[in-house]
């Protein structure tokens, strides 16, 4: 059997000084649950790792969580995602990445996938020229002045829109860094 290469996306780690998490300390746990090539990418909770192919995203997120509160002492909501399904998000991609700033298009990966009348209340005239798409268990969302800047990432994260599903946001050129560090 052979070994997948998987993303670890940490919510809301290394934020504003709370719920510190060192990178090296991070390897370590990921490490210490067996698995192997493990790397980790910028502060903010991104690490790629191997493991058998047959294992469970979603079990492997699970385990992930538990180690990351064991060891720190706070939960921490983990999204694991095979090398496939990364590469497959950014090839869906309905915006124009290559034309744009990777600080002005986001991805939101998300546990499941929300019922289309989550976001009809949402009316999107209202943000524009921001924009979003539902994709795969994913958001798209074009804001060409950046997050922080975002009335419709706002919009989009509010309780009723994600409530009961973890949710976690990278911009674009970490999306394309991941999906580069889990490639074959």
């Amino acid at each position: 059997m052979s070994d997948t290469m998987y993303a670890a996306l940490l919510r809301g780690i290394n934020v504003g000084g709370r719920k510190k998490v060192p990178m090296a300390e991070l390897r370590e746990v990921i490490e210490g649950l067996g698995h192997g090539d493990v790397r980790t990418y910028v502060q903010s909770g991104n690490a790629v790792f191997s493991a058998p192919a047959e294992r469970d995203a979603d079990a492997l997120a699970r385990e992930l969580e538990q180690a990351v509160e064991a060891r720190f002492g706070f939960p921490v909501a983990c999204l694991v995602i095979d090398g496939a399904r990364l590469r497959a998000v950014a090839e869906a991609c309905p915006f124009p990445a290559g034309e744009l700033e990777g600080r002005q298009l986001h991805v939101t990966f998300l546990s499941e996938q929300p019922d289309p009348s989550r976001f009809a209340r949402i009316e999107a005239s209202e943000f524009l020229p921001e924009e979003f798409r539902v994709g795969d268990r994913v958001l798209y969302l074009y804001a060409p002045d950046g997050l922080g800047r975002s009335k419709l990432a706002e919009a989009l994260h509010r309780p009723a829109v994600l409530k009961g599903i973890d949710a976690t946001t990278r911009n674009w050129n970490t999306v394309v860094k991941l999906v580069e560090m889990t490639g074959d």
